[in-house]
């Protein structure tokens, strides 16, 4: 696909986003693959963002990746090249800040010059090394502003939101995908854009093809299945789904992803099944045993700000999904059952079950049909083609 503008024409970019290695695909990755479709593509890993403790694991951690930052970047494929550029999270030591700025500054471009990108925008997912935005020669910057950093657990909350409020004003472009956070970017840069999640529509849909199999680690469940795919962290309520597999014991609950919470109160229960990680690739099949879908959400500041992806990919795959409240999941209240307690989540399940049909499938995968993360990346880059055109 071409660019949507002349404007673009022999630029590339340097894009700051999360760990490339990580198991859940974030819009980080959405976004920055099918930019790499179009112009080519520097994804600099920046960790630093979650405050450290002062054991040696912390220590050791921190030397490797910035060892990691001495190599040249990989191509991962076309157009598109992957390097590590930490920065070090003991930020409170005398010296560690201006190291990070210099660093960092100095990495980032010898690993743009091995790419041999010569003309570039900055493109920041994350808000911690914003301190880079218009010191690396580029000339357009972007922070495309995709949660609530600094209300992350674990993270350097103090830093992060100064850090996100300085990019966000440093920014020639800001785009924000959670609703929530848009009034108070909006006063804080006036080119603020509104640009919400997309979805890998092709490959959520294989999940309603029959030749599709069921992953072999979903199979032997006794139905109905309901079913959760995204990392178990603090932010999801985990007492929540034990009580749902206490209260349906006749009901098996699929659950795939990492564990980063305590998930043994789950692992106890005979109709949990625990699948962990899977590559992305392979969610549909998981995905086909599902009955119903859930997204468990606990209400706090960093969900009410968050414009989850599982939305879109669960309403992609057709099956029913009940979720706790959050501003983005309600614009979708047509086609998701939205529930405010433990009872009320049970009771949205029951009926989710009862009710569902091939016509109320086939509403909710119209529902996101043209939310793809293609037409996403083209209405962005529409975006930043005219503010470019507009200096």
């Amino acid at each position: 696909m071409s660019d949507p503008s002349a404007a673009l024409r022999g630029r590339g970019v340097v894009y700051f986003g999360n760990d490339w290695n990580a198991e859940n695909r974030t819009s980080s990755h959405h976004v920055a693959t099918r930019l790499a479709q179009r112009m080519p593509v520097l994804y600099v890993d920046s960790p630093g963002m979650r405050a450290p403790t002062t054991s040696g694991r912390d220590l050791k951690r921190a030397w490797r990746k910035l060892t990691a930052a001495l190599k040249p970047p990989v191509q991962v494929r076309e157009g598109l090249w992957h390097c590590t550029v930490p920065q070090l999270p003991f930020r409170r030591i005398p010296g560690v800040d201006a190291f990070n700025r210099v660093f960092s500054r100095w990495a980032v471009r010898r690993a743009v010059r091995k790419t041999g990108i010569d003309r570039y925008l900055s493109w920041f997912v994350v808000p911690h090394p914003g301190f880079l935005a218009h010191r690396l020669g580029e000339d357009f910057c972007v922070y495309y502003c995709i949660d609530d950093y600094a209300a992350h657990p674990g993270v350097d909350a103090d830093l992060i939101g100064r850090r996100d409020e300085a990019l966000s004003r440093e920014a020639d472009q800001l785009f924000v995908a959670p609703p929530a956070l848009l009034p108070i970017k909006q006063a804080i840069n006036p080119t603020t854009t509104y640009a919400p999640h997309g979805v890998d529509l092709d490959l959520f849909l294989t999940a309603r093809a029959p030749e599709t199999p069921i992953a072999e680690g979903a199979r032997g469940l006794s139905g109905p299945v309901i079913g959760y795919i995204g990392s178990l962290h603090e932010w999801i309520d985990i007492e929540l789904i034990a009580w749902l597999a206490q209260a349906r014991p006749q009901w098996s609950f699929l659950l795939v992803g990492h564990a980063a919470a305590d998930v043994s109160a789950l692992r106890a229960l005979p109709n949990v099944r625990l699948a962990g990680p899977q590559p992305y690739a392979t969610l549909p099949t998981w995905a086909k045993a599902f009955d119903a879908a859930i997204i468990p959400y606990r209400m706090n500041r960093q969900v009410a700000n968050a414009n989850p992806l599982k939305l879109r990919e669960y309403l992609a795959t057709g099956k029913p999904v009940v979720s706790t409240y959050n501003p983005e999941i309600a614009k979708f209240a047509q086609w998701v059952r939205i529930a405010e307690d433990r009872e009320g989540f049970l009771a949205a399940l029951d009926q989710a079950l009862a009710d569902d049909s091939a016509a109320a499938a086939e509403a909710r995968v119209a529902a996101v049909a043209a939310q793809t993360w293609d037409r996403r990346v083209d209405d962005v880059l529409a975006t930043v083609a005219r503010a470019l055109d507009g200096r």
